[in-house]
């Protein structure tokens, strides 16, 4: 109604849009700013004290690279959006993050188009750091730099002269302190006077093009005006890598074919180039005493910390508290949404009226939901931890000493921590193995973490172990039950490696492997930081894998819920004519009732058909039930036991009637079905198969295909098995 009064008043509108178009002509541009640097320069922190809590978390498309960016409001006015690239040492990138940073900064990123740079510098490794500094200036982007570790630097003896080096860079340089919130006021200033000239670009080069390749640079700038020399060289370097169109990257390979570029040369000649100009700045601009004279607090602690008996020693007991942490500190939130989804449950199938749409809410969508929410604690503590240990330093000495024993398996240091945190949940350690660059190392990472025991494998290790190993102690004090359960967790690690040494062999790459580690300085931990990537990390799994989750869990429970119709309809008269004829017992027959519709479900159903291929495993079809349903989620094994063994409840009473119950179940020659052999079978089943539909959700999303998670529900299923057959015809 607005509108149409407006277009009858054609002069009050024409007012309107007047004023409206005068005042986005006064506002400033928004000014889209990328915050680039070398790892460990100090750059999130940054991020996070420039953009506070206006912050967002996406991806890059096409790859599993976080896109963290965020906005904040200038002194003047001035709208600014920052996006926090990944770290990279140069602009020629060897991981997938640096392709990310990388294609952004030669404006390839049609997503992502800087106006400017805001590069984060380390102080105390200001060499290294100006080598990607020279780089970013040579592209023609408008540049301000950010100067951090002053502390450090100045600790080390190194005193920089900051107006002299501005002047040999060409481009404004601020000292700041993100951990301290020092400098940042007149990193603001000095990004509004730059944007006040972001389309002057500067006119210093640290290379020299006409000794490089200036034919070629001079025709493929004709092919692509819009580009300075330095972009060029590197349109010849990697064009294979930019999605160019086919007659334009067709173009550049005859350019470069006509003028025998060689880009290893020129681009090894570039960097000498780069570090003799380096080499004149430090000369004139930065003071640095003997490093041989200064040992910082940070090396008398690695000299503990690597050693090569002590520093082992050390990593099993920080692995050991951090392992135990996720289970202790987990634990209470865990039973505490357990119990909340419970007495939901019991609430709703109170208030519900009894029918399906009851059943789908309440053991369907209630129950799905369940089991995503479940996951949190584990998944926000996981990587709280591992956050705290990252920010404190102590993440990159883990890798250093991991990487031998790994690299053999053809992983590397990298793969440690993923692998180590499979044992609290597999989800959030898939997730954690973003951090390796070789993409091979990457996927054999995650095609084997789900190999270690994670936490929901515990339940079913404890009933099985309970029902079939004595209750023995030896010399005293080792309980062998104790025992078996170390094996089965030993078990899934000696696997793991053994499988990723297998599967180097069939995966191929060209991409080079390598493990080049720097070992940042130690560093109190920033708790707000570990908080905001516990709630990001939990965010990611409940939004993205968590859709997944919800629709298997509601196709298992159609599945366990319904089942031929005229069959269910037979058991549940004859049923209610028993219950009608003896009351007293009509507990009791309705779980009966609800057993032998489980089993003539189509879960079970189908159960009972691959009952032949299981039998030589040593189960029934009412283990092979469970092994449908607790695909859901591997502790699922207990509750579908207690239901198709008519317990009603889950309390330690009842527990101990369960334990009983399996413990007395016979088969139909009279031999018990949970014999020693059954057992260790099942235990070694549920050790190496995949039985968990959260894992296999969160690997299709970290491979961006299904054909992974496909080939690793096919090999683990298989493993299990092949072994499982083997322990059973052992111990029979």
């Amino acid at each position: 109604m607005a509108y149409v009064s407006l277009i009858r008043k054609p002069e009050l509108f024409n007012r309107i849009t007047f004023a409206q178009i005068k005042l986005n002509k006064l506002l400033p541009k928004p000014i889209n700013i990328a915050l680039v640097g070398n790892p460990n320069s100090g750059k999130s922190s940054l991020f996070n004290v420039l953009t506070g809590l206006n912050q967002k978390v996406g991806n890059f498309p096409g790859v599993t690279v976080d896109k963290k960016m965020g906005d904040t409001m200038l002194s003047n006015g001035q709208k600014t959006s920052f996006i926090d690239l990944p770290g990279t040492y140069s602009l020629y990138p060897k991981r997938a993050d640096e392709w990310v940073s990388y294609k952004v900064l030669l404006g390839l990123d049609e997503t992502v188009q800087p106006d400017m740079v805001v590069l984060v510098a380390d102080a105390s490794n200001l060499k290294r750091n100006l080598l990607f500094c020279s780089q970013i200036i040579d592209l023609k982007l408008p540049v301000v730099v950010a100067l951090t570790m002053m502390d450090l630097a100045k600790k080390k003896g190194t005193q920089i002269d900051i107006p002299g080096l501005e002047r040999l860079l060409g481009v404004p340089i601020v000292a700041v302190n993100p951990r301290k919130n020092k400098g940042i006021s007149a990193l603001k200033k000095s990004i509004e006077n730059t944007a006040e000239k972001i389309n002057q670009q500067s006119a210093r080069s640290f290379i020299n093009h006409k000794a490089l390749a200036p034919e070629a640079i001079a025709e493929v700038m004709e092919k692509f005006p819009a580009i300075n020399p330095y972009t060029a060289i590197h349109y010849l370097i990697n064009q294979q890598h930019f999605n160019l169109p086919a007659e334009k990257s067709d173009a550049l390979t005859k350019i470069g074919h006509k003028h025998a570029f060689n880009a290893t040369r020129t681009q090894a000649e570039e960097i000498m180039q780069r570090y003799t100009k380096i080499k004149q700045v430090m000369q004139q601009a930065v003071v640095e005493t003997d490093p041989l004279q200064k040992t910082l607090l940070t090396e008398k602690i690695d000299n503990l910390l690597l050693h090569r008996t002590w520093g082992y020693l050390i990593l099993i007991a920080v692995l050991f508290l951090l392992f135990q942490s996720v289970f202790w500190i987990a634990g209470y939130p865990m039973d505490a949404i357990e119990w909340i989804f419970g007495k939901l449950a019991g609430w709703f199938t109170s208030i519900l009226p009894q029918g399906w749409f009851a059943d789908l809410f309440v053991n369907g969508f209630l129950a799905g939901l369940s089991g995503i929410m479940v996951f949190i604690p584990q998944i926000m503590i996981l990587f709280g931890l591992i956050t705290l240990l990252e920010d404190s330093g102590y993440m990159a000495r883990i890798s250093f000493l991991t990487d031998k024993l790994m690299r053999k398996a053809g992983l590397n240091g990298k793969s440690a921590m993923p692998m180590i945190s499979g044992f609290a949940c597999a989800v959030p350690a898939i997730m954690s193995a973003r951090n390796i660059e070789n993409k091979k190392e990457r996927l054999l990472t995650i095609m084997v973490t789900p190999l270690m025991s994670c936490s929901a494998r515990l339940p079913v290790y404890t009933i099985l172990i309970a029902l079939v190993i004595p209750s023995k102690l030896y010399f005293g004090f080792l309980s062998l039950q104790g025992l078996v359960m170390m094996s089965l967790y030993l078990l899934g690690t000696v696997m793991a490696l053994v499988v990723a040494w297998v599967m180097k062999l069939f995966i191929k790459s060209t991409e080079r492997s390598y493990f080049i580690l720097e070992l940042p300085v130690y560093r109190n931990p920033r708790w707000k930081n570990a908080l905001f990537t516990m709630v990001e990390k939990a965010k990611i799994f409940v939004f993205d894998a968590g859709k997944i989750i919800m629709m298997i869990s509601l196709l298992l429970w159609a599945l366990s819920s319904f089942g031929p119709s005229a069959k269910m309809n037979a058991i549940r008269s004859s049923y209610e004519a028993k219950i009608s004829a003896d009351s007293s017992h009509q507990k009791e027959l309705k779980l009966e009732m609800k057993t032998e519709m489980l089993q003539y479900s189509f879960a079970g159903t189908l159960g009972r058909w691959i009952e032949p291929a299981i039998k030589p495993l040593g189960y029934d079809w009412k283990i092979g039930i469970a092994l449908i349903t607790s695909f859901a989620a591997r502790e699922v094994f207990v509750g579908t036991m207690a239901t198709l063994y008519s317990v009603g409840s889950d309390d330690a009473k009842n527990s101990h009637t369960l334990r009983e119950k399996m413990n007395a179940a016979v088969r139909e020659d009279g031999s018990k079905v949970y014999s020693l052999a059954t057992g260790l079978s099942l235990m070694v089943f549920y050790v190496l198969a995949m039985q968990c539909m959260s894992t296999i959700a969160i690997v299709k999303r970290e491979t961006k295909s299904w054909k992974w998670p496909i080939i690793q529900l096919v090999y683990m299923t298989g493993l299990a098995y092949l072994l499982s057959f083997v322990v059973y015809q052992l111990f029979k």
